[in-house]
């Protein structure tokens, strides 16, 4: 039977306007088809590396897809970054940064890309607090007495840093915020060799990670006073936080965390940040991450929307900051 035209043409158009909303809904069910690209902004075998590789290997059971690890450095992380701004918003290519790459970044570096617009968050993974420590001549015994001996000599102490705009330098210049003190900064080009510097006595402090300090102050080579956290941690049970010795505006913290390109569609995230969410309840994994320094966030912190509101916190606290201070990338 022949159709009247004009319920013919309706009939033809309804099936138009659907055939987009079915193709999203197979496209949403099918994800992801083929491997997924993390580019992660810093050289193989570090520890942002590590965490990708730990994390990306469960991911690919969960997720029925090969996942590739990119690494590209340069600039701290920014040209890593700018890949994956400029990649196509398919769910394919994500990035993995940390506080650095994704918040002191956007402040000391003139990028081509905003680091809150360009990129759509998925996850935030895991939490790195630092350690204060010193060397082993210092004469402070706690977090306060380092403090006090800063103001005592005022412009002679030296802080040992990753490099300008470095975790140790922006959290160098929290403390003289904090605090009131002065003290210079000596910059290297990693943590490790500030590191050496510190235990042969020729620097006086460092804001460390825990992976670089730890073994040091379990070999008494050094002093360790404070961590930044809000509880102690399970690898330095016997250091006190920053609230236990009355400064509790020392919270600092190097977050590593998920993003995908702008555009990218929804369920597509929804199923990468699913896949994250399981991989980080293994408890085998969590202990595997906690040796390289990473712990884990809590659950309610696993979700896009708490990372969208954590980068925006930290790009309020850390711009005035860094501003004033006239940190700019050379």
């Amino acid at each position: 039977m022949r159709l009247p035209r004009r319920k013919f043409l309706l009939q033809l158009t309804a099936g138009a306007l659907a055939a987009p909303a079915l193709s999203r809904t197979a496209w949403a069910q099918a994800y992801p088809t083929r491997p997924i690209t993390i580019i992660v902004p810093f050289a193989a075998g570090g520890p942002v590396d590590t965490l990708a590789r730990i994390v990306s290997a469960r991911m690919r059971d969960i997720l029925g897809q090969p996942i590739i690890i990119e690494n590209v450095t340069g600039a701290a992380g920014s040209i890593a970054v700018g890949r994956v701004a400029r990649a196509a918003p398919d769910g394919y290519t994500l990035s993995l940064g940390i506080w650095s790459t994704h918040v002191v970044n956007g402040i000391v570096y003139d990028l081509n890309y905003d680091l809150l617009n360009d990129f759509v968050p998925v996850a935030l993974l895991t939490d790195n607090a630092q350690i204060y420590v010193a060397r082993k001549t210092m004469p402070a015994d706690d977090l306060r007495g380092l403090i006090a001996w800063l103001k005592e000599n005022p412009g002679k102490a030296l802080e040992g840093t990753a490099g300008v705009g470095s975790p140790q330098h922006i959290f160098g210049l929290l403390l003289q915020k904090e605090t009131g003190t002065q003290f210079g900064f000596v910059h290297y080009r990693g943590g490790a060799p500030a590191m050496e510097d510190l235990i042969a006595g020729r620097i006086d402090f460092i804001i460390s990670d825990q992976v670089t300090a730890l073994p040091q102050v379990r070999a008494g080579t050094i002093k360790a006073y404070a961590v930044s956290s809000k509880t102690r941690l399970p690898g330095a049970p016997d250091v006190p936080t920053v609230d236990e010795a009355g400064l509790p505006t020392l919270h600092t913290s190097v977050w590593d965390a998920m993003w995908a390109p702008k555009g990218t569609p929804a369920a597509a995230i929804a199923k990468l940040n699913a896949a994250i969410v399981e991989t980080l309840s293994d408890t085998a994994l969590q202990k595997r991450l906690e040796q390289i320094g990473q712990y884990v966030v809590p659950r309610e912190k696993q979700t896009p929307e708490a990372l969208a509101e954590l980068q925006k916190a930290e790009f309020a606290k850390w711009r005035p900051i860094i501003t004033a201070a006239g940190v700019k990338a050379k």
